[in-house]
């Protein structure tokens, strides 16, 4: 019997979960794991730029929503962050422990 509501086992996904977590869950694997050159190369320029980053850094931040964009609307990449949410899910309804997520 699972530890917490819900049943380990359905992959049922809910409106909530297919409109939000995962879109969330797809936006910090781009940021953390496909995109991660653009995102440090964008933020490198915006330390340095200050006030002035809106037009100093136009191309880093032009790259960065290119290739931001690209993975969201890549449905392979949907379709693996839906299994990996759903994975965390159930690992989390059998054993009531979340897994840590950075913030980036």
């Amino acid at each position: 019997m699972p530890m917490y509501p819900g049943d380990p086992d359905d992959l049922r996904i809910r409106k909530v979960e297919k409109e939000v977590l995962i879109p969330k869950k797809m936006r910090q694997r781009a940021k953390t794991e496909e995109c991660l050159q653009e995102v440090t190369a964008f933020g490198e320029c915006c330390k340095g730029s200050g006030i002035l980053m809106v037009v100093k850094c136009r191309k880093e931040n032009s790259a960065m929503k290119d290739c931001l964009q690209r993975w969201y609307q890549d449905e392979q990449f949907r379709k693996e962050c839906e299994e990996e949410y759903l994975r965390e899910r159930s690992e989390y309804r059998r054993t009531g422990i979340k897994r840590v997520t950075k913030r980036v």
